[in-house]
Formats: structure tokens, sequence, C-alpha cells
């Protein structure tokens, strides 16, 4: 399963984090080696490292192409206000075409993603349906009753009160009311379009494992950071109640729940 991370700000992390980053590495390369590992001390110092680290590690996560050597010279040309090696024109071409250049490979990167996490979902519900118990809808959604419930079945204008876990193809955990200890309320259409199909069919007390395929779900563009594009969802749901009906239970979640939230 892949998921794609969105794009740093290249105008903040090449101007701060190029600067904080070079700064700790031409700091580190004038102390003899024995000190290179020392603990900073100052004030100055331990600033100076957390916004180097944070920014090395954030360059490094982005797997960002810049020569280190190269940014070490543009931090002392700039500080030493002398003439710079590149024109401001020049400067600013490069910064453009390198912000280019990682949209284009973030472009790739998240169709490289989207093709692998169907490829995968698909295989998924495939097996899936072939097991015993396993029911489909006409829309594609694959469910399988656990418990048998005997309380009325929510309308499109109810809130529920629902238990959930849901995980990815892969059985990796992305968000569960379960693990929080209180189950979420919420409108039926303030969910995914497979969580309102589903909710509408499962009477208070069940409870059901279900998957809801990409289309249903988050679509190509996934829910950063946790479900990538084109992500088939696993969920267990147990109806606790309708809110008002007697039965129904407690707690509040937003109104249109996120990923991590059972929608």
């Amino acid at each position: 399963m892949k998921i794609v991370n969105k794009a740093l700000s290249f105008s903040v992390a090449l101007c701060l984090g190029g600067a904080a980053v070079a700064c700790a590495q031409d700091e580190a390369a004038e102390v003899p080696a024995a000190e290179a590992t020392a603990k900073p001390a100052t004030l100055g110092e331990r600033a100076g490292y957390a916004f180097g680290h944070n920014m090395g590690t954030n360059m490094q996560q982005q797997e960002l192409e810049l020569d280190v050597d190269a940014m070490i010279q543009g931090l002392r040309d700039g500080l030493a206000g002398g003439e710079p090696a590149l024109t401001a024109e020049e400067m600013q071409t490069a910064v453009q075409e390198f912000q280019q250049m990682m949209v284009s490979k973030q472009e790739e990167m998240a169709a490289e993603a989207l093709a692998e996490n169907r490829a995968e979902g698909e295989a998924f519900r495939q097996s899936n349906a072939a097991r015993e118990g396993v029911e489909t809808t006409e829309s594609g959604i694959q469910y399988e009753v656990l418990t048998e419930g005997s309380g009325p079945v929510p309308k499109a204008s109810d809130r529920v009160t629902v238990h959930y876990r849901g995980t990815l193809v892969d059985g990796e955990q992305f968000d569960s009311s379960y693990d929080r200890g209180q189950p979420a309320t919420f409108p039926v259409t303030g969910v995914v379009k497979g969580w309102q199909e589903i909710l509408q069919l499962m009477p208070v007390g069940s409870k059901w494992k279900v998957v809801i395929p990409p289309e249903l779900a988050y679509g190509e563009r996934g829910s950063p950071p946790r479900i990538g594009p084109g992500s088939t969802l696993v969920f267990e749901i147990e109806v606790v109640g309708i809110e008002g009906q007697q039965g129904a239970g407690s707690g509040e979640a937003e109104p249109e729940p996120e990923a991590e939230n059972g929608g």
C-alpha cells in the first residue's frame, strides 16, 4: 500500500531550511572529529541544531535532490554580502525549475501509487468475494454479517452512533473508535458514500465486516497521510444506535468525519 505525501513549500524550505542545514553542516566540518557530535550547549547552538535537523529530516523524506556543497557556498556568499555566483534572475529561474521538477516527480509517484493500490484492492476484493458468507451490493460494496441486529434500520435523515475499526487491505489499521474507548455519532449523510449505503442496510445492534472500493471511499485523492490514492478500505462497523431512539448510544464526532474518524 503506497502513500504519497504532499510536496514541501519550496520557498520556505529553500530559504530557511536550506540555510539551517548548511549552517549545521558547515559548523560541523570546522570542529575536530571528536567534537563533531557534541551536544549543542548554548541557546543559539540548540536552536540552530533543531532547525537543521528538522529541515534535514524533511528534505530527506521528500527526497530533495539538492547539492549540499552548493547550499553551503550560497549561505557563505549571502552572509558575506558580496557578489553572488548567480544573478537574482538566475537564482529565481533555478528555484522555479527545481519546483517544476519536484512537482513532476510527485505526479509520477502519485500515479504509481494509484496504480499499485488499485491493483492490490481489486485482488483483495476478488478474493474476499469468494469467501463464504460475503455478500456484494450492486455498487460493489462487500459485507459479512458478524452479529445480526434486531433494531431499526437507519435512514438517510438519521444520526447514528457507531463503533468501528478501519484498515487497509494489508491489515494496517488507520483508525479505531474501539481504541479511543468511545463510539462516534454523526449524520448518515456526513460520511463517504460507501458508509452512507451500508449504514442504511444495517439494523441497530448489527456488526458487519465491510469492504469499500475506492470510488465509494476516498477515490484517487486518498486521505493522506494514512490512506493512499485508490485505496480499498476494510471496516468492522457496529451500529450502536440511532440518535433520539431507544438504544441510541452517546458520543459526538464532527459532522463530516475524516478518514481517521471512521468515514
